[in-house]
């Protein structure tokens, strides 16, 4: 459950961090806006060293499919555009797949 709530926070903070950037070079704001984003950026990398896991690509892994759906709440959260029915699908195919590399048995 631990490693749940890390890869959201990882998720919100890369987001977090990547939205900056886009701000700044999409939406036209200050460059200030960069200074959060790499602070995001540093938060998000240092939560994934807390996931649980015996080798980090599988961390980044699962992990991805997390991201996916975090990236598609912000898409309706932070940016008022409701998700699609193939954008859920999708996602529910990724978080699926996380949740076979998480919950795998390993020898």
């Amino acid at each position: 459950m631990l490693t749940v709530v890390i890869y959201a926070a990882a998720a919100l903070a890369e987001i977090a961090g990547c939205f900056a950037v886009w701000a700044v070079a999409r939406l036209g704001h200050s460059p200030w806006w960069l200074v959060p984003g790499a602070l995001a950026l540093a938060l998000f990398a240092l939560l994934l060293t807390l996931a649980e896991s015996g080798a980090a690509g599988r961390a980044f892994a699962a992990y991805g499919g997390v991201y996916i759906g975090t990236a598609l709440l912000w898409l309706w959260w932070a940016e008022g555009q409701r998700p699609d029915r193939w954008d859920t699908a999708g996602a529910v195919l990724c978080l699926a797949g996380a949740a076979v590399i998480v919950l795998g048995p390993r020898g």
